[in-house]
């Protein structure tokens, strides 16, 4: 994705599902979820070992399907082998971006989100991206 796309793309989503977030501060979904939250996007965390907890003032759910507003935005941190199942959760819940965390690469992922019309971002990070494009709300 050309940094124009990907910078038209954060400035539209609003709702972004972090997919294994961490309630320990020094894992990074756990920043990146806080610094997204400080960057004005309403964060829902999901990791079924936290589900019906808050983390960082938000309710946190088993899955992406009981969550229950609308998701534009899926953040995956899980290791590359389960993005494909996040992937299809993802379009199921009508999610319309897939970004996958630094390391976690999946081709089949990827395809599957684009041939369903879901704009992907792969091994990146919101964290890094949105100040290197001139995002930063902070």
């Amino acid at each position: 994705m050309q940094d124009k796309d990907m910078a038209a793309m954060l400035k539209q989503i609003r709702m972004i599902a972090v997919v294994g977030a961490s309630d320990n501060p020094s894992r990074p979904s756990y920043g990146v979820m806080a610094y997204l939250q400080r960057q004005g996007y309403q964060v829902t965390p999901v990791n079924p070992k936290l589900a019906g907890k808050q983390l960082l003032g938000e309710k946190v759910y088993a899955s992406l399907a009981e969550i229950p507003h609308p998701i534009d935005m899926v953040d995956v941190f899980r290791q590359s082998e389960a993005a494909y199942e996040t992937a299809q959760q993802a379009i199921a819940i009508g999610a319309r971006v897939l970004w996958l965390q630094l390391g976690v690469i999946n081709p089949q992922a990827v395809e599957l989100a684009e041939q369903a019309g879901l704009k992907v971002v792969a091994d990146r990070c919101p964290k890094i991206e949105i100040p290197r494009l001139g995002l930063n709300r902070e």
